[in-house]
């Protein structure tokens, strides 16, 4: 929980605060940008107290997705029920509960008729348990790569779902079931594909889901500051292998609408020109 002891000094007046553990993640600015900013150097800080009931969901939205669990309330407030799972696009979660061991990733939950999945994974957490047991639980977690993975392995227990990884991110999970070895596409289950796109790690993965919903891993994000496509920029493996794996997911005849990122924003809404924004940065 928040420290009010450690408050950061830049945050307005008001009951909300973060404390000075913010670890940079960008991950509460991008749930509230309009609530929280950041210094210089990144750390967040509450610049306006929320004022209306959409902005107080987007506080508690922050606040329960930051890994470090820096963002609290002066006066203690009970956390309100159902705040994760948060529908960002139809049939599509996010999960919050960010963990640290990911520096923050975001995990999504689609919880579809068939084959539900779970990309990438959050913090065991036992209301967002719940509320998957609720939706009919989970068929397979889908790792993008070896940074995200988090408590993967206790939700697959739980679960009893298939763990999907590359086989050269597969040291990173050793409990996986199911081994990618493709160096280009393979089906997961109708509708899903994997698609290696070795850079930031050699054994990173996008799932493209129906042809529509994108789960990008540490490979591409939206960003809310140019409302654009963009790169992600830390690359762990090879720069050059990053640059021709978006090249062919550019040059193959697969189609998004949508972007869900592990680290980044996410878009708000369809954007139907998504193939052209891919082609300009590639």
């Amino acid at each position: 929980m928040a420290r009010l002891a450690h408050r950061h000094p830049q945050n307005t007046p008001g009951d909300w605060y973060v404390d000075d553990r913010c670890i940079d993640c960008d991950v509460a600015r991008q749930h509230a940008p309009d609530l929280i900013s950041s210094t210089p150097d990144g750390l967040s800080f509450v610049a306006r107290q929320p004022s209306t009931p959409e902005e107080e969901s987007a506080m508690w939205r922050a606040a329960l997705a930051c890994p470090t669990r820096s963002i609290g309330t002066v006066t203690l407030r009970k956390t309100p029920a159902g705040v994760f799972p948060f529908e960002v696009a139809p049939g599509v979660f996010l999960c919050g509960h960010n963990d640290r061991r990911s520096f923050g990733a975001h995990s999504w939950f689609v919880p579809q008729a068939s084959d539900r999945f779970l990309v990438d994974s959050p913090h065991w957490d036992t209301s967002l348990v719940q509320a998957m047991e609720v939706a009919g639980g989970i068929e397979h977690v889908l790792l993008t790569h070896r940074d995200d993975i988090a408590d993967a392995q206790r939700y697959a227990d739980h679960f009893g779902a298939r763990v999907w990884i590359h086989e050269a991110d597969r040291d990173a999970a050793p409990f996986a079931t199911d081994i990618i070895t493709t160096t280009d596409e393979v089906s997961i289950f109708p509708g899903l594909i994997a698609f290696a796109v070795p850079g930031h790690t050699r054994g990173s993965v996008l799932y493209l889901h129906n042809e529509r919903h994108l789960f990008a891993g540490d490979t591409l994000a939206w960003s809310r500051h140019t409302s654009d496509l963009r790169p992600i920029e830390t690359i762990w493996y090879s720069r050059q292998e990053h640059r021709h794996s978006l090249r062919r997911l550019a040059d193959s005849p697969h189609h998004f609408t949508y972007v869900f990122p592990g680290h980044g924003d996410w878009t708000k809404g369809p954007i139907d020109d998504m193939h052209d924004r891919l082609n300009r940065i590639t």
